[in-house]
């Protein structure tokens, strides 16, 4: 075996570069794997806090309880509510430890939203984001990943790329090591380790693993967005005895666009060319008509992201099409209906309402989105009933005027009407960003057995941990995933370096 590490860190994203550089802190001997060669572009840029210094300076207040009684029902209580209350009680300090020791050294800064607005319960929303904001102001500082990785090099600690792990060792039930695959040598070896820490991710892209825990996610997703996310720490740690969350979570946009006549229950591909996702479509999580495959509008399309997949879950072909025209691509109209996190419109969202048209103009290109100078003419390009699509549209661009959704209840100020041509049709549903079920872990970030006895040496922070999500994803809460990911990264370094000094 090789030698000894106080901790060995499995996954350089966002969890993982963040235990690196708090275990590194700490004055342990860290070593950090991963097995792609490199990790920096994963970083994510919205993430959530309760009173960060940004916040604070911007006004902005947060009932903690509030916020964790909202989560703790959007997950029907199957969640642990001591990881909720650890999450806010550090997340704010993780937030400022980023904004002083990565940020501003290098000319960008961490930025508050103050609003989240909303007025249904069903979209009940928080103004928990904190953007990582380029030094103009402008857009998002996407290459921070590389300065923590920079930040981790300086403090002493290890990084090794293209190395895999293979299994924890365990000797008389405590977690002493790795064993890793050298990817390009294909040289297997051990790594002897005091504590080590999965941040290893889901395990969207692995078939097998989605199909035994997530089998709902295959039929509702057609792209996978995490080519990374094999479950092969969730794996591990079963295998050294770890207890699992028995139901699925998972972060789901609703912007893939798909050919006409698809079958969402048939179709599921890896995106091999992230962060350039193929058929995203960002107008998909906008509250335009959606109808299914006999034309008929179906449920309240101002919802979650998540929402919308379910909802298409109960359809034909798990599918839905989404109607809208010239008009509501408009700045005016797209401001109105005030989403949020990345769909919003302009910084902090992805893009800008002509960087949103320029796209569909793409996507007609392609195929996947179809243009058409009447409804009859969009219901033949869609293969949808001509009839029924004529009536649905009529009804909706009736209670559109009326300014009251007696149908479904949605809200007045996203009830755009879609009374001339040119009209836009496309085939909708979801792409997975990542699993969020993973290994049972307490407070301190220690991996459980079933009997909720700690497996010594072992713990897990990020998207391979469970506990704190169920189901669909709570993305009125903009920035949890990542914040949950570098909050508890930064605990679960904290934890082991300390572990290993005792």
């Amino acid at each position: 075996m090789e030698k000894e590490y106080d901790v060995v860190i499995i996954g350089a994203s966002n969890a993982g570069g963040f235990a690196a550089a708090a275990a590194a802190e700490k004055g342990a001997k860290v070593l950090m794997i991963d097995k792609m060669k490199s990790a920096g572009y994963l970083y994510r840029d919205t993430i959530a806090s309760i009173g960060s210094k940004a916040q604070r300076k911007a006004g902005v207040e947060i009932d903690k309880q509030e916020l964790i009684n909202f989560l703790t029902e959007f997950a029907q209580d199957n969640v642990d509510q001591r990881l909720l209350n650890t999450w806010v009680d550090n997340s704010a300090e993780t937030i400022d430890w980023l904004d002083e020791k990565i940020l501003r050294p290098h000319g960008a800064h961490i930025q508050a939203t103050p609003d989240a607005y909303y007025e249904s319960a069903m979209n009940r929303s928080f103004p928990t984001g904190n953007e990582v904001t380029n030094s103009d102001g402008t857009y998002w500082e996407s290459g921070y990943g590389n300065w923590v990785l920079d930040e981790i090099k300086k403090l002493g600690a290890e990084l090794r790329w293209q190395t895999k792990l293979q299994s924890l060792v365990v000797i008389d039930g405590k977690v002493v090591g790795v064993k890793v695959e050298d990817l390009p040598t294909k040289r297997s070896y051990k790594i002897s380790a005091k504590n080590v820490i999965i941040c290893t991710g889901g395990y969207g892209s692995n078939l097998a693993l989605m199909q035994k825990w997530n089998p709902m996610g295959l039929k509702t997703n057609v792209y996978s967005d995490s080519m990374r996310d094999d479950g092969s720490g969730i794996v591990a740690g079963l295998k050294a005895g770890a207890a699992k969350d028995e139901e699925a979570a998972s972060i789901v946009f609703n912007r893939a666009a798909v050919p006409v006549g698809a079958n969402a229950r048939d179709m599921y591909e890896i995106d091999m060319t992230p962060p350039d996702d193929p058929a995203y479509l960002w107008f998909g999580s906008y509250p335009f008509l959606r109808v299914n495959l006999e034309g008929e509008r179906f449920y309240n399309e101002s919802s979650p992201y998540q929402f919308a997949m379910h909802a298409a879950a109960r359809q034909t072909g798990y599918m839905q099409a989404m109607i809208w025209n010239e008009d509501v691509m408009d700045d005016e109209h797209l401001k109105a209906v005030h989403t949020l996190g990345c769909s919003r419109l302009g910084f902090p969202g992805i893009w800008t309402a002509e960087e949103g048209r320029e796209q569909i103009a793409g996507l007609i290109k392609e195929n996947l989105v179809q243009k058409a100078d009447s409804i009859e003419e969009l219901a033949d390009k869609l293969n949808l009933p001509v009839a029924t699509l004529i009536k649905t549209v009529s009804r909706y661009n009736d209670l559109c005027h009326k300014g009251k959704d007696e149908d479904f209840g949605k809200e007045a100020y996203r009830m755009l009407a879609i009374d001339q041509g040119p009209y836009y049709g496309a085939f909708m549903s979801g792409r997975l960003l990542a699993t969020l079920d993973g290994l049972r872990i307490n407070t301190k970030m220690q991996v459980l057995r079933e009997n909720g006895e700690v497996i010594p040496g072992l713990y897990a922070a990020g998207n391979c941990s469970g506990g704190f999500f169920w189901g669909a994803y709570p993305d009125h809460v903009p920035g949890l995933t990542a914040s949950h990911a570098q909050t508890f990264g930064r605990l679960a370094g904290k934890f082991a370096a300390t572990a290993s000094q005792d």
